[in-house]
């Protein structure tokens, strides 16, 4: 899908290599790395600019400071962990643009690794605004994007950085998501089993949509389904439903039947009370949902339906929880199908997990090395799987 330049192909000696990394990682209350995952995974691209004698100005975000400083989505807790990963020192920039910053880079000597302060504290990082994009540009010689978390988006340090400079290349995790990714849309080995899950059926429309000449069967959980049900005419109760979206379910529930495929949706369905901790809960069957009650997982019915479909697949495309997962009594569904799915793969089937709550659950079950891929990037694969162009990658150079 991409014929981009490729870092192992460029030159590094000697040369400032301003390197785009995801390092937007969840931070414990103490201000530690909770989860390094994404720093581990951009280790290869940071070797190879240090061991080719380069001089690595790594540049990230950190939640959503909205263009202020914020103490508490300082990058320092990622420069330690990623220092502590490479055993090796690890400097760190005030800021990432200014006088300040410029000097530390210009004092590096090959092989120096520096991170530069939260982009998001400028306003002009997410406005990709062409002047902060400039001052972010003199950080380098050459441009290299490694955070394919925001690929899909096109901010100063993803798209509009690129303006200014003549190299611009891939790193090591980008090539290694879209290889991946491409699996799952790309003349993908049959049968071909997706499974779609999540809050709203609007943000799965272009997933669906793209996937569905390719796939054999659609399994649909999460708050998701409720739209498809109740576009079967099935009560709710108080589910999460989009009622501006129950003709486009219609629809889709059409489109499928036509092409001679299937939506598979849940056939039981935990309830609760209320969506928290605690909550009193029980299963039903899918046309037993009373009003008052919410759907909050797909049940254990659904759960032995999906996992045999899951079991006959040579290759799997999952993205979004299937229940309530981050409220533990409703990640039974969740983790069920992630452990089908990690079975399957052992038997030789190909498993592609997008980013986000579908690869926490993946991760939180140790489950992490029985799966083909997790992507690092929950809208990234996302667009990726609705067949969009990514705008970090197409402002790349061509190989």
């Amino acid at each position: 899908m991409y014929n981009k330049l490729h870092v192992r192909d460029v030159g590094l000696k000697d040369k400032r290599v301003l390197t785009r990394v995801d390092f937007n990682v969840p931070l414990t209350p103490d201000g530690a790395v909770a989860d390094d995952t994404r720093i581990r995974r951009a280790l290869p691209t940071i070797r190879h600019i240090v061991d080719g004698g380069g001089k690595a100005v790594l540049a990230s975000h950190l939640g959503r400071p909205k263009g202020s400083v914020v103490q508490s989505m300082s990058l320092r807790p990622a420069a330690e962990r990623l220092a502590q990963l490479l055993e090796r020192d690890v400097a760190t920039a005030p800021d990432c643009v200014g006088d300040t910053a410029e000097g530390l880079v210009a004092r590096m000597e090959p092989g120096d690794i520096l991170l530069l302060e939260n982009l998001r504290f400028h306003k002009g990082e997410t406005a990709n605004e062409s002047d902060f994009a400039r001052r972010l540009a003199r950080m380098g010689d050459v441009y290299v994007n490694d955070a394919f978390g925001t690929a899909h988006r096109a901010h100063a340090s993803t798209v509009g950085v690129t303006e200014f400079f003549e190299t611009r290349a891939m790193g090591f995790l980008i090539e290694n998501e879209l290889v991946n990714l491409s699996k799952a849309t790309d003349d993908p080995k049959k049968p071909y089993v997706a499974i779609l899950g999540g809050a709203k059926v609007s943000d799965k429309i272009g997933v669906i949509d793209n996937l569905l000449p390719k796939v054999d069967e659609l399994l649909v959980g999460g708050g998701m389904a409720f739209t498809f049900l109740a576009a079967q005419g099935k009560g709710v109760g108080d589910s999460l439903l989009e009622k501006d979206r129950i003709e486009t379910a219609a629809s889709l529930l059409e489109k499928a039947q036509d092409a001679g495929k299937s939506i598979v949706l849940p056939t039981d369905i935990v309830v609760a009370d209320r969506v928290e901790e605690g909550a009193t809960s029980k299963v039903v069957d899918i046309d037993g949902i009373e009003d008052g009650w919410h759907g909050v997982d797909v049940g254990p019915q659904t759960v032995d339906e999906f996992g045999r479909k899951i079991a006959r697949a040579l290759t799997i495309a999952w993205n979004g929880p299937l229940g309530v997962f981050e409220i533990p009594a409703f990640a039974a569904g969740t983790l069920g199908v992630a452990r089908a799915v990690a079975a399957r793969t052992e038997a030789g089937a190909i498993s592609i997990v997008g980013g986000g709550d579908s690869a926490s659950a993946v991760v939180s079950a140790g489950l992490e090395a029985r799966v083909t891929h997790i992507s690092t990037g929950g809208g990234a694969s996302l667009r990726f799987l609705e067949g969009k162009p990514l705008p970090a990658i197409d402002a790349l150079s061509d190989a």
